[in-house]
């Protein structure tokens, strides 16, 4: 994906999760403990705050910033400030060159990275919110962009799963796993899971384990939104749960 299309699936995603009914608050997220639709919604507009603020200081920027600041009010006036956060972080993203450079977690990086970044944190996030709304009675969730779900694996591949497994396990140490999306023809790679970190290849090949389903269904899986079980795993299943149960991001 291109950052202007990041740009769009952003303003989409987000635009979705601005819109939940503000009745359903309080609903509890099924898939991660402890949070409602409101935390969803403050956790959210907290982090598009705070990449805005970033992107607005300059290259230079520090990372760090007030919690106090930064973070939404309780309550209903929650999802105005939200819809609020969004168009800022939207004007900010679209007031710069995609290559100027900026600060990330993963080092000095792009605007760019930024869009992909929060681009992929609204789609996952937007999923919670519709997912408490439904458990609730509400309709089901609207289905991710196959597009977008195909690069929201390729990042939490290359960038989140690096993050979180920098010492890979014992267990996972000299496995592979086959990652293959059913429903794109670019939606596959294989994970090389090694002492010094993971290695991605793109493409077809053979590893440990493969796990198949729909890029939306691998992306959520990875994300620990659905369970393993949701889709299909041929070979050494065990791999694959390890894997997903080490990424705790």
């Amino acid at each position: 994906m291109t950052p202007d299309e990041h740009l769009d699936l952003l303003r989409i995603e987000g635009h979705r999760l601005a819109a939940m009914p503000v009745d359903a608050l309080d609903a509890p997220v099924p898939t991660v403990p402890g949070w409602t639709l409101e935390r969803v919604l403050r956790h959210t507009g907290k982090v598009h705050r705070w990449v805005a603020a970033t992107l607005a200081a300059g290259p230079g920027a520090d990372l760090g910033g007030s919690a106090e600041l930064l973070s939404l009010p309780k309550g209903p006036d929650c999802l105005p400030a939200y819809r609020e956060a969004l168009e800022q972080l939207l004007a900010e993203l679209t007031a710069h060159d995609f290559d100027r450079a900026a600060p990330t977690f993963a080092g000095p990086g792009t605007v760019g990275f930024w869009a992909r970044r929060q681009a992929h944190e609204v789609a996952v996030h937007r999923v919670d919110a519709a997912d408490a709304v439904h458990a609730a009675g509400g309709p089901a969730p609207e289905a991710m962009s196959v597009t977008g779900s195909v690069d929201g694996v390729d990042e939490w591949a290359r960038l989140m799963l690096p993050r979180v497994l920098a010492e890979v396990p014992v267990v996972l140490r000299e496995k592979t796993v086959h990652l293959h999306g059913t429903d794109a023809p670019d939606a596959e790679w294989l994970l090389t899971l090694t002492p010094d970190g993971v290695r991605v290849t793109a493409g077809h090949a053979k590893g440990d384990v493969a796990v198949r389903g729909t890029a939306q269904e691998l992306l959520l899986t990875m994300w620990r939104r659905r369970p393993l079980a949701a889709l299909e795993v041929f070979g050494d299943a065990g791999v694959a749960q390890a894997m997903v149960d080490a990424a705790r991001i």
